[in-house]
């Protein structure tokens, strides 16, 4: 039964008139007079009776409304509850360098919107990711990447992040003036693994300009290429967020090089039919509305 006839019920109780009921829910008092009816023959009773110009409930009208309070009581309870702690799930994409140094703040702002909502953060190479988000697997994807990243997908540029060269402290090119990329010649380097993007676009500017260079390590863990950097192992390509810590502990130095074939895009990717969760919207909001 719909709830808008127990509201209208319970106003009519309250007021105790069809009138200043209608006045008070902004209905014409012959829509007032049509749902008490259609509650009357649902129940099969009368629930209110005249005194005169008196309108009051009669028994059954009584039980009812102790009844008609409880349930609407609940009912918007339940509103309250659902809005502000929906459970579920929310399925994360991403690459390991946005996973551990980017998303942490922002899982834990909407952990504490959310409370009851199970996140799962998911770190993924990007042609997976991609693939995961097409098909639904990943609520939401998160990449770096030349935008668009994929014109199948919604891509929502977030903002630009650089990506830095970085050497031990005491590494040569860390204290040049201005490093060409010939520079770069028989350097060493420490890479991630073959499906990294940024390696990838990094290797080809190089062969693109003839620049001979050797690869040192493949590793797959960050922390173990930056700890590899350090000990003097080579040099190593990596977003700015990967090593911020390390380069203010100076830990780790920045080599001065910069080109524009090497940039990415933060980019938060949805599939166009993907139906917006109300945990959704919050976290994209979150995303979207940071500071650059």
């Amino acid at each position: 039964m719909d709830l808008t006839y127990f509201r209208t019920f319970r106003e009519v109780a309250r007021r105790k008139s069809f009138t200043r009921a209608a006045e008070e829910l902004g209905y014409a008092q012959s829509s007032v007079t049509m749902q008490i009816q259609k509650l009357e023959r649902e129940y099969g009773v009368p629930l209110f009776e005249r005194f005169g110009r008196q309108l009051r409930l009669t028994p059954p009208g009584e039980s009812l409304l102790r009844l008609v309070v409880q349930m609407l009581e609940l009912y918007d309870q339940s509103r309250e509850r659902i809005a502000h702690q929906v459970s579920g799930t929310l399925t994360i994409g991403t690459i390991d360098s946005l996973a551990a140094y980017y998303l942490p703040p922002y899982l834990q702002q909407i952990r504490q919107l959310f409370p009851n909502l199970n996140i799962q953060l998911l770190p993924d190479n990007e042609s997976s990711l991609l693939t995961k988000v097409k098909e639904g697997d990943y609520d939401i994807g998160l990449l770096l990447d030349r935008y668009p990243a994929n014109p199948f997908l919604h891509c929502i540029q977030i903002r630009d992040e650089p990506l830095v060269f970085i050497g031990p402290t005491d590494h040569p090119l860390v204290h040049a003036a201005n490093v060409q990329l010939s520079d770069f010649q028989h350097t060493e380097f420490i890479v991630t693994e073959g499906s990294c993007i940024y390696r990838n676009m990094f290797e080809k500017l190089l062969k693109d300009n003839a620049i001979p260079f050797r690869i040192g390590f493949e590793l797959g863990n960050l922390e173990t290429i930056k700890h590899c950097v350090m000990t003097g192992l080579g040099i190593a390509l990596l977003p700015r967020i990967a090593v911020e810590t390390e380069i203010g502990l100076g830990k780790l130095a920045i080599i001065p090089f910069n080109h524009p074939a090497l940039r990415f895009d933060l980019q938060l990717l949805l599939h166009p039919k993907k139906w917006i969760s109300q945990p959704l919207q919050a976290f994209m909001g979150m995303l979207t509305n940071q500071e650059s």
